[in-house]
């Protein structure tokens, strides 16, 4: 199975499996052309789960460089917190 990724603004919007019995599998423009005959509009592009095709496994989320032609991951910041407890009276 083939895997596809709905990208808009530059964010990974969705991610889609595409059987392999389409022709679809071996470039953006056919996948793209299968997703919109089925009735999805947007900007699709392939991805592949053992990162063969751009850098990563795209997720939700992601951002797509569309210069490097790769998936980024979100950053996600370490915050630290202070729990204070204040006795119950």
């Amino acid at each position: 199975m083939a895997h596809a990724t709905r990208i808009e603004d530059g964010i990974v919007r969705e991610v889609i499996g595409v059987p392999d019995d389409h022709d679809a599998t071996e470039s953006d423009a056919a996948i793209e052309a299968f997703i919109h005959s089925i009735g999805l509009s947007g900007t699709w592009i392939r991805t592949s789960y053992n990162g063969n095709i751009r850098g990563t496994y795209a997720g939700i989320g992601f951002a797509y460089d569309s210069e490097a032609d790769v998936f980024v991951a979100p950053v996600v910041e370490e915050v630290e917190e202070t729990l204070v407890l204040e006795p119950v009276s």
